[in-house]
């Protein structure tokens, strides 16, 4: 049994603030501003400036590739593709891998203003297969060995480009694909432990992930489900297929399906491949790319609807939007249901009709606010390649909150690093003053929003009585500090079940014994 005394974040309804809260067993079975008689004998932790909040909760994120990447390359901080390439050499010469990943890099923050070449990656990686991924994780570059090796499988597909190395779209899926599945399975599954320990150490109690790239047989969408049911420390994952094929979730006993890649209806900015109903700005032009037309998505929404699966896609444009929007509302058209929390992922430019549909059928929006004010993508190329009106109209948290909209924060990681306190900064010191929100509107999209979002917000995501004590201790109380210092909070402790955190590593074969084995545990 644990007292805690302080500054303590409820997160309810009312966004309550109590002085008192009191665990037991793993269950909270008192939050309130007296300490009751009967609990004056038990040893109470003083939070003094510190205050207590609900464990947060990342709504959207490639688990599998992020756990890969994080274990490579990280060239996001690069600042000159001469600085990318010094660090792939030191990397290539300190690794016994055949097969290298790097990743973030950005033509965007680097002062060449544009992507390293296969020439530049023969240069410092000749002898060795190596993928560096775009920052936005839909284009890469690989050396001439990678592509030498792949070339008869990926030459006649769209997005394929031989001259720099640069692949995208249906190129790049295949790119993506082959990496995946000449990982060591053993070596990921260490570095999915490795990932869920540094996610821990961010306050992230539960991660939505979304799987099913590359490796046979969808084997990464049940390695996590394994890998779910082993954690003994009281992580969550929440499992995703990322598939138009709904026996992926059926047969899993998965209640949900979506994501990205195939179910990603459009690309993204950066790659000039998100699905715009004007055209880009710039040179370029074009209106970007949208994967499949309306009969498909609405024959993949009815079906999966029907069958009473979670529904979640992936939408960068106002043209991809308004077709998940339309796709969802037909669905719910032919199958009504109440209480489905079907999403859309992203959001980045939604439309007024768009918007009136998911106010009208309760669909709900995983977003990414890291991607405001984000240095691999600036406002500036934002604006060069969609004009200041459209600019103006990305990313409107504010005005998904004026829809009575439930949103809640993801990081797209690897894209960006989960870090919700870097979510909830972005939120309230937006650029874009118009779409700025309150802490307590932010704090909400990182906890209780996250929560609903997985039918978990009735055990989880805010501090009330009978809910499980998945709790954060943080340096200083965001509500008392001025919206600047947010950026500057720390993460002092996350509780799980009542417990202080405890690693996720341990020997694998143990682990996946017990997660092949385990009846308990929810994916």
């Amino acid at each position: 049994m644990k007292v805690f005394k302080g500054n303590i974040l409820t997160v309810d309804e009312q966004n309550s603030v109590v002085n008192y809260l009191i665990e037991d067993k793993g269950i909270i079975i008192y939050a309130g501003n007296e300490l009751p008689e009967a609990f004056k004998t038990v040893p109470v932790t003083d939070l003094g400036e510190k205050a207590l909040i609900p464990a947060f909760a990342d709504t959207h994120q490639h688990f599998a590739s992020f756990s890969t990447f994080q274990a490579g390359l990280n060239v996001m901080e690069a600042t000159s593709n001469k600085e990318i390439l010094s660090w792939v050499k030191d990397f290539v010469a300190r690794s016994s891998a055949k097969t290298l990943i790097a990743f973030g890099a950005s033509p965007y923050s680097v002062e060449e203003k544009r992507l390293v070449s296969r020439e530049e990656l023969d240069s410092v990686c000749p002898d060795k297969e190596i993928m560096v991924v775009k920052y936005d994780g839909h284009a890469c570059i690989v050396n001439t060995k990678l592509l030498n090796k792949m070339k008869k499988q990926v030459k006649d597909l769209r997005g394929f480009h031989e001259d720099t190395g640069e692949m995208n779209q249906e190129a790049f899926f295949k790119f993506s694909d082959y990496i995946t599945s000449s990982l060591s399975i053993p070596d990921l599954y260490k570095n999915m432990q490795n990932a869920v320990d540094f996610m821990a150490s961010k306050g992230i109690g539960m991660v939505h992930t979304v799987s099913g790239v590359g490796f046979a047989g969808d084997l990464d969408i049940t390695m996590e489900k394994i890998f779910a049911k082993s954690l003994k420390n009281g992580f969550q994952l929440r499992v995703f297929p990322q598939s138009m094929n709904t026996k992926v979730a059926t047969k899993r006993k998965l209640p949900r399906i979506g994501g990205c890649f195939q179910c990603a209806l459009d690309g993204c900015f950066g790659s000039h491949d998100a699905s715009l109903n004007a055209p880009y700005s710039d040179a370029e032009g074009g209106d970007g790319v949208l994967y499949y037309d309306d009969e498909k998505v609405i024959n993949f929404c009815k079906e999966a609807n029907r069958k009473g699966l979670q529904i979640e896609m992936h939408a960068i444009g106002d043209k991809a939007f308004d077709q998940a929007t339309r796709a969802l509302k037909a669905a719910l058209d032919d199958f009504p249901r109440e209480n489905h929390r079907h999403g859309i992922i992203h959001d980045c430019l939604p439309t007024d009709e768009g918007l009136k549909i998911c106010k009208d059928y309760k669909i709900q929006m995983p977003v990414q606010s890291a991607f405001i004010n984000w240095k691999q993508e600036p406002d500036e190329y934002l604006e060069s390649i969609l004009g200041e009106d459209r600019l103006k109209k990305l990313n409107p948290i504010n005005t998904f909150l004026k829809n009575n909209i439930t949103v809640s924060f993801g990081s797209d990681a690897p894209c960006t690093t989960p870090d919700p306190i870097s979510w909830i900064d972005r939120a309230v010191n937006n650029s874009n003053i118009s779409e700025r929100i309150s802490v307590q509107d932010a704090l909400r999209m990182c906890t209780i929003n996250g929560y609903y979002t997985s039918f978990d917000d009735d055990k989880r995501g805010s501090l009330e009585k009978g809910k499980i004590a998945d709790m954060v201790i943080l340096s200083q109380n965001p509500y008392n500090i001025q919206t600047s210092e947010i950026k500057n909070l720390e993460v002092c402790e996350l509780y799980l079940s009542g417990k202080k955190y405890t690693s996720a590593r341990e020997n694998i074969f143990k682990s996946v014994i017990r997660g092949l084995f385990s009846k308990g545990g929810s994916y």
